[in-house]
């Protein structure tokens, strides 16, 4: 039997009626949209068709303001289950909105590229479990402190220098292929020298020397 709620399975928490919560007084919010008309005539669930009306301009504007993404100042919007293309483009449109978040959580979403996004407050950037290759591809936020990139797919360092004149002070880059490069944390260091911890692990004597002069301690002469 299909519980209460089966109806609303697909709707925003902004698509509900009669409330008027704001997205800057919600911590988690759903923001994937539902599918189509068309994929819900495939699933065979053509009752959702007749609830859905044809939305105004007016009502589509009301719906803009009560999302009040601009004045959200902490978000979580992970595990939004990003399916299709038009729910990513939706994601992101929200995402370009954030332009005061300073902790935001965006764990799981199969994300790619956020490069076209700028966050000129955020402080903290979680991206864990995406499909992010580099660091070019992520968001513009030069106020960054503490950065999450576990369990990403990125190959190498390069692009890292990019975050040299940002306070970034932790970042966490576990479970990715780079974390297995040859002197992977003098690397960084010496990459980022104002950062403090790398994967949960505070800056150790050993990591504030420059790769270069490591190397050639270990090398050895024969007669």
């Amino acid at each position: 039997f299909k519980l209460p709620s089966d109806s609303f399975k697909y709707l925003n928490w902004c698509d509900i009626e009669d409330h008027d919560v704001p997205g800057d007084q919600l911590y988690c919010p759903r923001v994937r949209e539902g599918p189509t008309d068309e994929e819900l005539f495939f699933r065979g669930e053509e009752l959702l068709l007749k609830k859905r009306k044809q939305v105004t301009d007016t009502e589509k504007w009301q719906k803009k303001l009560q999302e009040n993404w601009e004045n959200c100042a902490e978000l979580n919007l992970s595990f939004q289950d990003l399916g299709d293309l038009y729910q990513v483009e939706n994601f992101q449109r929200i995402l370009q909105r954030l332009i005061r978040v300073e902790k935001l959580w965006l764990v799981d979403n199969s994300l790619t590229d956020l490069s076209a996004i700028r966050l000129p407050r955020c402080r903290e950037l979680n991206v864990s479990k995406n499909y992010f290759t580099s660091f070019k591809q992520l968001p513009k936020i030069p106020q960054i402190q503490h950065l999450s990139l576990a369990e990403n797919n990125i190959m190498t360092l390069s692009g890292i220098s990019d975050f040299r004149h940002t306070p970034l002070e932790s970042l966490v880059l576990k479970r990715n292929p780079c974390e297995f490069q040859e002197r992977y944390r003098q690397l960084v260091f010496s990459s980022l020298p104002n950062l403090k911890m790398l994967d949960g692990i505070p800056k150790l004597p050993e990591d504030c020397s420059p790769p270069k002069i490591r190397f050639l301690f270990r090398m050895c002469t024969i007669l």
